[in-house]
């Protein structure tokens, strides 16, 4: 399966929980509240996991960057499915391709720049983020 086709199948796929079936392609792609050019899908929200975790689709548009920031309380893990770019995860950069992944504890400063061809990633927050 290339990066593309995971890609596709993450945006436009379902999820099972206990309760119901989520049909990503009916979820919104909502705009960042502070980055331009960054776009959320939220997969799965604290509502469906008791708090306890959150899945989001992070599509960060050609050379637009999701700034430092920081997650006082979560947990989040970056799994790259498409594109490229780079991170910068505290004070250390590394390149961001598909089937990378980055563990990023709570409170460490983060950015992700996306390359000329943009980058579509999932991010998991533990405990949820939203």
């Amino acid at each position: 399966m290339t990066p593309v086709e995971f890609s596709a199948l993450a945006t436009n796929g379902t999820i099972k929980t206990i309760n119901e079936t989520i049909n990503c392609a009916d979820l919104a792609w909502n705009p960042h509240a502070a980055f331009e050019g960054v776009y959320l899908k939220h997969l799965v929200t604290g509502d469906k996991t008791d708090g306890q975790i959150s899945c989001h689709i992070v599509r960060v548009d050609p050379g637009c960057t999701l700034e430092t920031h920081v997650h006082e309380n979560q947990w989040e893990m970056h799994e790259v499915i498409e594109g490229s770019g780079d991170a910068t995860l505290s004070e250390s950069s590394t390149p961001y391709h598909p089937g990378k992944s980055a563990i990023i504890p709570k409170g460490e400063k983060h950015s992700v720049k996306a390359g000329d061809d943009g980058l579509i990633m999932l991010a998991k927050f533990f405990p949820a983020l939203i």
